[in-house]
């Protein structure tokens, strides 16, 4: 794939592209101006290839007259249908890719990254690659490009400018038979699926032919045995599972089998999935509308339509065969008048399987509901110049009464603030009260205590007072009785004379 035209040289080129391709690729720039839209086709765009055949699609670039330096490209196959032989075919004019080309026939994608160097390419026709596909069964096979699928502009912000993708559809059909013409009355179309699980077949005989030799398994290709199951021309089979099988059958004629017819049958007897029915309602003022949402799959031959029906319950004839209508989801009730109902809804899948599922609705009067000359609140019809008065009204109570309780939560929170302010002034006051009570106790302690020190004081004078008075006294008989003596001693001293 890669371009053998650039030399050792242009190395340094292919490394900068490749940084350059990364870099858009893991962080999806887009570009804030586009330029003319540039598209991404296939080719062919159609074609009728046979089972078991490989045919090849080239993905082509149209950059309108743009010049661009990176590509990528995402395609979606049916895997079921379709299975890549070969990814990467033929001269691609990219040159350096950012990943290696990838496919996975698990999950059905293809995808191509990659560019050129400066200055990029303008093309009409520019190969991006060429795939192989082979077609494993019959069928309608659709391949297309998928939103990601980008065409960055070569003006050095990475703009995206695809515009249009162009899908291709082929038509896969068995090969023309080789044996006997085979019909089938139970399941005459190729492509379409059947409930009938016992399939009959029935088939031509040539003049010549003696014994005949036939198969039914899940092999497009399957060859039957060389061992005769009779001259008869109609096989029936019972109860086979669901699938697409394949009808085997080849014809002896003058002691030789010749080659083998493959015809295709499709039988699905299983029911889509379980699936759950969802009422919601839409509108208010202008009227209920209700929509009911479902949604299932079915593993077997695909999902084909829906059908819906609304029972009102209290009618015993719907209720016992209601109507349906073929519907897509959501679908939107037509009941709005007040009653209850059933809503039923059938799931069909291809082969004719239906599965059912329902959900009540109940509808009530509503509150309010809106007509052209005025408003219904419960039933009872007011003008809408009364309604208008009504609610302007109330809107004016509502401001009234809203600001009167703006007043009253500002004087709530100013009270608050006050009752905050008072008790800590309250606070600070029993504090002064406190130590103006600790400062009395202080103060009665000190007189106490002087009263105390003033009678020590007044008790020891008292006694100094008693003991200079005790003194005196005794200096006062220690002169009386000095005295007295001497008295005594003159008067003996005038009595004994000279």
């Amino acid at each position: 794939m890669f371009d053998t035209n650039y030399k050792p040289h242009d190395t340094k080129y292919k490394i900068q592209v490749c940084i350059g391709l990364v870099l858009f690729f893991s962080v999806g720039l887009v570009g804030t101006a586009r330029a003319q839209g540039a598209s991404l086709y296939l080719s062919p765009q159609q074609g009728t290839f046979y089972v078991d055949s490989t045919f090849n699609v080239s993905v082509f670039v149209n950059t309108e007259e743009n010049s661009i330096n990176a590509v990528q490209v995402d395609l979606k196959f049916p895997p079921h249908l379709l299975q890549v032989t070969t990814p990467t075919a033929g001269s691609s004019f990219i040159s350096v890719w950012a990943d290696q080309p990838y496919y996975s026939n698990r999950d059905g994608i293809i995808s191509f990254k990659g560019g050129v160097p400066s200055p990029g390419i303008n093309t009409s026709a520019g190969l991006v690659s060429t795939i192989s596909f082979r077609a494993k069964a019959p069928g309608i096979a659709t391949i297309s490009f998928s939103d990601s699928s980008r065409i960055l502009l070569a003006d050095g912000k990475g703009t995206n400018i695809l515009k249009t993708t162009t899908k291709g559809n082929y038509s896969l059909v068995m090969p023309p038979p080789e044996g006997p013409k085979v019909f089938s009355s139970t399941h005459p179309s190729l492509s379409e699926w059947y409930r009938d699980n016992n399939p009959v077949f029935f088939w031509e005989k040539d003049w010549g032919v003696t014994d005949f030799s036939y198969a039914l398994d899940k092999d497009a290709r399957g060859i039957p045995d060389n061992i005769s199951e009779g001259k008869e021309i109609t096989a029936a089979f019972n109860d086979i599972k669901d699938g697409i099988w394949y009808f085997h059958i080849k014809a002896k004629k003058y002691n030789v089998w010749g080659g083998p017819t493959h015809y295709p049958i499709r039988t699905d007897r299983t029911s889509p999935q379980e699936f759950e029915v969802k009422i919601e309602r839409a509108g208010r003022l202008t009227g209920p509308r209700f929509f009911a949402n479902f949604s299932t799959t079915d593993l077997g031959s695909g999902m084909d339509y829906y059908e819906a029906s609304v029972v009102d319950i209290s009618d015993p004839q719907a209720v016992t065969n209601p109507f349906f209508m073929e519907t897509t989801n959501p679908y939107r009730i037509p009941f709005e008048s007040v009653g209850k109902y059933k809503v039923l809804v059938r799931a069909y899948d291809k082969a004719g399987n239906h599965r059912e599922s329902a959900s009540d609705l109940s509808i009530v009067t509503p509150f309010i509901s809106y007509t052209e000359k005025g408003i219904l609140i419960k039933g009872i019809f007011v003008p809408f110049w009364l309604f208008w008065l009504i609610l302007v009204s109330v809107a004016a109570l509502g401001v009234f009464l809203i600001r009167r309780l703006l007043v009253r939560i500002n004087i709530r929170k100013r009270l608050r603030k006050e009752v905050g302010e008072a008790e800590k002034e309250i606070g600070d006051v029993r504090k002064l009260e406190k130590k103006i009570r600790e400062m009395r106790t202080l103060e009665g302690e000190a007189k106490g205590e002087g009263e105390r020190l003033s009678g020590s004081l007044r008790e020891r004078e008292r006694e100094r007072e008693r003991e200079r008075e005790t003194k005196i006294n005794h200096e006062k008989n220690t002169n009386s009785h000095h005295f007295n003596n001497t008295s005594l001693k003159s008067l003996t001293r005038s009595r004994k004379g000279p």
